[in-house]
């Protein structure tokens, strides 16, 4: 009995002492397991605080771009075509400037003009056959008197013939048709002078400018990059704007043109068409 109870005894202890030490590993790997996650949480937060602050560090490198296109952006087209008519030169620049506000001022003076002397020929033509059955000649040449443009102008000179003959009619028409088609054409002549000028004095002091960029080399000895650029560019700005002072009058000496070419038409219509309105009106008196 008493050695059942040691053995018993025995197995106890032994028992509890591998319970002991579970226990005591559990407790160690727990320990070791809360310990990998605190470390792991604050590798985390140290890898945030470091990506939160190289965003911080990056996000005005990335803005200031940003704000550079915003401040370009900001700029009119009246502001860079002033700052480029800076950089080409006062010499140059101010002739082709000067060559464009004439062209213009020309171009505006004859489009007024032409607006004002483009002529209703059809109703000009109906209210003259009214007065030569109403009034005869006299009252047709106080239509003519009243009325504005070219046209009228022609009409007055061919009643002012009548009296002897449609072959003088027909002259005087021919002949005061070219007066006014050369007053239709005055001072065109000088637009085309300009569009020719404007690209020349452009290329001449592009030329120029080269020049002086090679002299700038030589007196430097060396081909700086920046040098060169520099000089080419500025150059190269006179041409630019010669060619778009070119390309604005040539529009407005085309439309111009054109205009002319309508009057002269009408006028030529008309004129045939008063001339047989004349040997109607002259075959019924007879």
């Amino acid at each position: 009995m008493k050695r059942a109870l040691s053995i018993l005894a025995i197995i106890g202890l032994v028992a509890f002492g591998n319970f002991d030490l579970m226990a005591q590993e559990e407790g160690s790997a727990d320990t070791t397991a809360t310990e990998a996650v605190a470390d792991s949480a604050a590798s985390d937060s140290a890898a945030t605080d470091s990506a939160a602050m190289t965003a911080a560090e990056e996000a005005p490198a990335e803005e200031a771009p940003a704000e550079e296109e915003v401040m370009e952006e900001d700029k009119s087209f009246h502001q860079v075509l002033k700052e480029k008519f800076i950089e080409g030169g006062a010499e140059f620049m101010g002739i082709v400037l000067i060559t464009l506000i004439l062209g213009l001022a020309i171009s505006i003076e004859r489009i007024i003009y032409l607006n004002l002397a483009t002529p209703n020929a059809k109703k000009l033509l109906e209210d003259i056959e009214a007065a030569l059955q109403n009034g005869g000649i006299e009252a047709a040449k106080e239509v003519c008197r009243n009325t504005r443009g070219p046209v009228a102008s022609i009409f007055y000179q061919g009643l002012e013939r009548s009296h002897e003959g449609i072959d003088m009619v027909e002259k005087t028409i021919v002949s005061y048709g070219s007066v006014q088609m050369g007053l239709l054409e005055r001072n065109v002549s000088w637009i085309s002078l300009f569009i020719a000028l404007a690209p020349m004095l452009g290329f001449m002091g592009t030329v120029i400018g080269m020049i002086e960029a090679f002299d700038a080399i030589e007196a430097a000895g060396d081909i700086s990059p920046s040098l060169v650029a520099g000089g080419i560019k500025v150059a190269l700005l006179t041409t630019v704007f010669g060619l778009i002072v070119a390309i604005i009058l040539q529009i407005f000496y085309n439309y111009i043109i054109a205009k002319i070419d309508s009057i002269v038409n009408t006028m030529e219509d008309a004129s045939i068409s008063l001339v047989d309105l004349l040997v109607r009106n002259e075959a019924k008196n007879q």
